[in-house]
């Protein structure tokens, strides 16, 4: 048996390469020879097959394809929402937190939550139509700001009836007035749940008076009022004067505040607070937002014409705190004390 030659010209190829060229060249000894063919032939073809693998083999034209559709298709993929991350198990969260993490699970529930809570406040059905559609919201109204008595006699002018030393919550009747621009600020308050007025008198008389009033309805409303006294019957007159009104009905009280202006065109029913008149002052109850008689039958009254340019503070002490202030009730003081200090002969 003789001996297998050495390949030639197969230095470069790899163990496992020439292992598999010496498979090749028993292969072609075991098949019967070519007649005629030359060794150098055979040896030609041997080499170029090892060095066929011994090259890396290089990529071929359809591998391209593939790729390609692969690039196009990846940043799709990529721009995945943080939602749709992980939505099966085993996948990965937002931030790349892998699920089944105790830590990152707890982390996306504390966010799912927030989330839900902000949603919830933002889109709260009480603000929501049926459509989805935030309903328009009225303007906050500013509550009715509480009367100062600290100002009267100095930056405007007070009347008082009731008790000595009351005020705009504790007085039967209250009134003040003072200046703004070309208007005349009003501010009345009563012990009522009907209605409370001021009358501009050319006398302290009712009858042919310019009156405004504070009505208090069955709605809870305190409505501003036009009125003319003709004789003893309070007439309502559709013109009104008043602006910026408002009022309030709280602890069976009626209060308001106004602005008329100081000049008018003439006219019957309304009067000029440039000048001075004489104040009516006047109070009681209502049925159904319309004003009947007056609590008291002789209402008080300005003891003389009030100026507006004028700020006074005036009080009036109602009819229980009179009784020692009438000249017969001091008389009789003075007798007494008088028959005391003598004593009886």
């Amino acid at each position: 048996m003789r001996r297998p030659r050495r390949l030639r010209g197969c230095a470069g190829c790899g163990r496992g390469t020439g292992r598999r060229v010496l498979a090749a060249a028993e292969a072609a000894r075991s098949r019967p020879r070519a007649r005629g063919a030359p060794a150098a032939a055979r040896a030609a073809r041997l080499r170029a097959r090892c060095a066929a693998m011994a090259r890396p083999p290089g990529p071929s034209r359809g591998v391209w394809v593939p790729l390609f559709w692969l690039l196009l298709a990846g940043p799709a993929a990529c721009a995945a929402s943080p939602g749709d991350d992980g939505a099966g198990p085993g996948g990965r969260g937002p931030r790349g937190r892998v699920r089944g993490d105790a830590g990152a699970d707890e982390a996306v529930r504390r966010h799912d939550s927030s989330y839900g809570t902000f949603a919830g406040e933002f889109y709260d059905l009480r603000y929501l139509s049926e459509e989805g559609y935030p309903f328009p919201t009225a303007p906050p109204v500013d509550p009715f700001a509480k009367i100062k008595v600290d100002d009267c006699g100095k930056t405007k002018g007070c009347f008082r009836y009731g008790k000595p030393g009351c005020n705009a919550e504790t007085c039967d009747y209250f009134l003040s007035y003072r200046i703004i621009g070309a208007d005349v600020e009003f501010e009345l308050s009563a012990d009522t749940d009907g209605w409370v007025a001021v009358g501009f008198s050319s006398d302290r008389k009712m009858g042919g008076d310019d009156v405004m009033a504070c009505v208090h309805d069955d709605n809870g409303r305190v409505r501003i009022q036009h009125f003319y006294n003709v004789g003893q019957w309070a007439k309502e007159i559709q013109r009104n004067p008043a602006r910026d009104e408002e009022g309030v009905y709280e602890n069976n009280r009626v209060t308001c505040r106004f602005k008329r202006p100081v000049n008018v065109p003439r006219d019957e029913t309304i009067v000029d607070l440039h000048l001075s008149w004489y104040y009516l002052f006047a109070w009681g109850p209502a049925i159904q937002g319309s004003i009947t008689r007056h609590d008291i039958d002789s209402p008080p009254t300005s003891e003389r014409v009030v100026s507006i340019y004028k700020y006074e503070d005036i009080f009036m002490p109602s009819a229980a705190y009179q009784t020692f202030s009438s000249p017969f009730c001091l008389l009789l003081i003075v007798a007494l004390t008088f028959y005391l200090l003598m004593g009886t002969p």
